[in-house]
């Protein structure tokens, strides 16, 4: 912290400097000690909380008064008080420990320092006086002189003190539980050697021992604290008392020496003193925080490293400038510094976020904490202010904000768009089973057919890859068997392998393969490779799929012999939104993600994904590794084109506020020999359930007014899948959460538009197999 210096101030105070404000401030919160200011008189001008702890006095009630009022008749008999100044002004610091007295009259034996305080000339300006309350331990010592033999008893136990007996001579007679703890010798080992072992050598070539000795010889006892030695040669911090032992005749028989480990203790002093030096350096090296003082006006009057950083501005730049030079022109307009400075007066501290300047003008977003620091009287001399840099975590959090709303984006948008697919894809259905006798009609229906399907494969590969970003992309573990995986797979994808013209061959072992997994997750991984050895493999190439059973693991090997990957991309590949070769001409473009879910879905099956390849135009290999499972698995169903004979005729409602996708399910739905209503809304819905009595309600969620939610509760108000009608939901919504509220609602079954006729075959299918029985 930068020191500012001041030649007094309206009171004629020598010191007035704001630091030492600050510091005058944390001494009067200070309750262990009595601390408090003299002046050269020795009348008292400052008073602590400790001193009125300590005294009883409050500080209206003695700051004025003479200092000797503390003591004892005897001491001010003796001149004790003028002597300690006297003693203080000479040679800068006095202490001393004696009896002195509370405001009630009371005696509390005191440790006491008074130190000489000196302006910059030399000029004596007063003196600052510590006092401590040592009541406690003068008891105590005054407690182990009164009986020899409880003396002797009690030693025996103490661990916290060192007591044991010196001869005459000072050689060691003997040594106490607490004497072994403190200096580390055992009995044997010190018994009957001289007690200098215990000081350093310096102490000991000077004579010090031996001087303690002479004088506890002389006044009875001595007491001292200072540097000893350990066994093991480590320095510890003493307080010791020696004692002298007399008999009855006053013969000296020897001494008694105490010690106590004063270690801890002379840190936290040797801190108390260094504390303010500390806090100054402390402050002027924190870069993290600018952390400045302020004069009551608002102007700067001192700048740490981390002012400097933050700001931009030198010490020497800003001192004695206004705080509203780090305020925005918006802010300055309105008057915000100085409401702030007012605000911080008034309640002592006001916290604040918003915009700043930097020298070069640029803005920042700042953290701001205005303290205001007040006297002893509560007179405002100034202000800390406290500034910390959270622009980074500010753009973080609207960058946080921005993904957030760009998920919610992607889940509106894929709704959208899967209304409107939803009736191009019956349609299409429907004109493929009526036929379409003009071959050109043909072409371009089977066109809208494949751009259709693409266009749904793109909005689930959105969706996928929204998942993944968000951590919502997950799996449902079933025992399957990877052999029914594959087959489903090659089927989904043998419409695009053919129409390159591709020769596909594919070796699967015969028998089960059991994994534990996501069989739709799997099939999905399987297509994706498929689909891009299909994409990146030039006309009428060679793409081959093998599958080896490998110890506790199965290999799935897809090998084309197509334009390949350079090896600095082999590992890119599996990166969200990576293509291959995003600028060939002959892929069918895509999102870059169908890797990205390999990987994700290999890994959530315990498995892993590898690509290999040899380099640009030398085919590529792609390696899916599972483990296998040992249970029994579950067969993925597929409905075979046959099957809409098998399928019954039921009465099906369809609802959906969508008139073209309502209209084109009726028709495709009718052409399966289905008894069809069709309604646009929530409220016909409930009606035509009472009247048209169906077996399956074909429910589309986001209507307008009434959503499918509402009508489902109601047709099911117990929340549960009721037996019939066998409601079904056809929505754009297709996230997790949207599949649980339909569960909760009443759905059996949950679909994402556009729902395929295989899928809408199937459900009818597994529907007819599992009769519903009337309530």
């Amino acid at each position: 912290m930068t020191d500012q210096k001041s030649n007094g101030n309206r009171n004629g105070d020598p010191i007035s400097a704001p630091d030492e404000r600050t510091f005058r401030i944390l001494v009067n919160s200070v309750r262990d000690y009595g601390i408090f200011m003299l002046d050269p008189g020795g009348r008292v001008v400052s008073w602590n909380a400790g001193a009125e702890a300590i005294k009883g006095y409050k500080p209206e009630e003695i700051i004025g008064s003479h200092f000797s009022r503390f003591y004892p008749p005897e001491a001010l008999a003796r001149g004790l008080p003028e002597h300690e100044l006297v003693t203080a002004a000479q040679v800068g610091r006095f202490e001393d420990e004696g009896w002195r007295l509370k405001k009630d009259g009371s005696r509390f034996w005191a440790n006491v320092i008074i130190t000489a305080l000196r302006d910059e000339q030399g000029k004596l300006i007063g003196y600052s006086k510590v006092t401590r309350d040592l009541s406690e331990r003068r008891r105590h010592e005054q407690a182990l002189k009164e009986s020899e033999e409880r003396f002797r008893a009690l030693i025996e136990g103490v661990g916290d003190y060192a007591i044991f007996m010196l001869d005459p001579d000072g050689f060691v007679s003997s040594w106490n539980v607490g004497a072994q703890k403190i200096n580390g010798y055992e009995a044997h080992e010190i018994i009957g050697t001289h007690f200098s072992r215990f000081y350093e050598a310096e102490a000991v070539k000077s004579g010090y021992p031996a001087k303690e000795l002479r004088a506890a010889t002389l006044d009875g006892r001595w007491e001292d604290e200072g540097w000893r030695l350990r066994k093991d040669g480590s320095r510890l911090w003493a307080n010791v008392v020696i004692t002298a032992m007399r008999d009855s005749n006053g013969r000296l028989i020897g001494f008694s020496k105490i010690t106590r480990d004063l270690t801890e203790r002379r840190r936290h002093e040797d801190e108390l003193r260094k504390e303010e030096e500390r806090f100054r350096l402390l402050v002027d090296g924190v870069t993290e925080y600018a952390i400045m003082m302020l004069d009551k006006d608002g102007f700067v009057t001192s700048w740490n490293a981390g002012a400097q950083r933050i700001k931009g501005f030198t010490a020497a730049e800003i001192l004695g400038k206004h705080v509203s030079h780090f305020y925005t022109s918006e802010d300055v307009a309105s008057n915000k510094p100085w409401r702030d400075l007012a605000l911080a007066r008034d309640t002592g501290r006001v916290m604040d976020e918003g915009w700043r300047l930097r020298k070069d003008g640029a803005l920042f977003w700042a953290s701001t904490v205005i303290t205001a620091l007040k006297d002893a009287e509560g007179k405002l001399y100034g202000f800390a202010k406290v500034t910390q840099d959270l622009t980074d975590r500010r753009n973080a959090e609207s960058l946080a904000e921005t993904t957030q709303r760009l998920h919610e984006f992607i889940a509106m948008l894929a709704h959208e768009l899967r209304n409107p697919l939803a009736p191009i894809r019956n349609a299409v259905a429907l004109m493929g089973r009526k036929g379409l006798a003009d071959p050109a009609l043909e072409s371009m229906r089977r066109t809208i057919d494949r751009q259709s399907l693409h266009l749904t494969r793109l909005l689930d590969e959105l969706l996928d890859v929204n998942r993944v970003a968000r951590g919502h992309f997950s799996i449902e573990r079933v025992s399957v068997d990877l052999q029914d995986v594959l087959s489903r797979a090659i089927e989904t994808s043998r419409p695009l392998l053919d129409a390159h013209a591709h020769r596909f061959q594919a070796a699967i072992p015969d028998g089960p393969i059991p994994v534990s997994g996501d069989a739709v997750r799997l099939t999905q991984a399987i297509v994706n490779i498929l689909n891009n050895a299909a994409k990146y493999t030039p006309q009428g190439g060679n793409i081959r799929l093998g599958v080896f059973v490998r110890d506790a693991e199965v290999e799935i090997r897809t090998v084309d012999d197509g334009m390949g990957i350079d090896k600095s991309q082999l590992e890119k590949v599996f990166d969200l939104f990576v293509q291959v070769s995003p600028e060939t001409a002959n892929t069918l473009g895509g999102l870059g993600v169908g890797l990205a879910l390999v990987r994700r879905i290999a890994e959530l099956h315990g498995g892993s994904v590898q690509a290999r390849s040899a380099g640009l135009g030398r085919g590529s290999e792609f390696i899916v590794r599972l483990p296998l499972a040992m249970q029994g698995v579950r067969v993925v169903e597929s409905a075979s084109p046959e099957a809409i004979a098998e399928t019954p005729r039921m009465r099906i409602l369809v609802v959906d506020d969508n008139h073209d996708a309502a209209d084109s399910m009726q028709l495709l739905l009718e052409s399966m020999n289905q008894d069809v209503v069709t309604v646009y809304d929530g409220p016909a819905a409930l009606s035509a359930v009472r009247t048209f009595d169906p077996d399956v309600v074909l429910l589309d969620i986001g209507m307008p007014a009434m959503s499918g939610y509402e009508v489902a509760r109601q047709i099911a108000p117990d929340g549960r899948a009721i037996t019939r009608p066998i409601l079904v939901a056809i929505t754009g919504w297709g996230q997790e959460g949207d599949r649980q509220r339909a569960r909760e609602c009443g759905f059996r079954y949950h679909f994402v538009k556009p729902m395929s006729e295989s899928a809408l075959r199937s459900m009818l299918i597994a529907i007819s197999q599992a009769p519903a029985k009337r309530p």
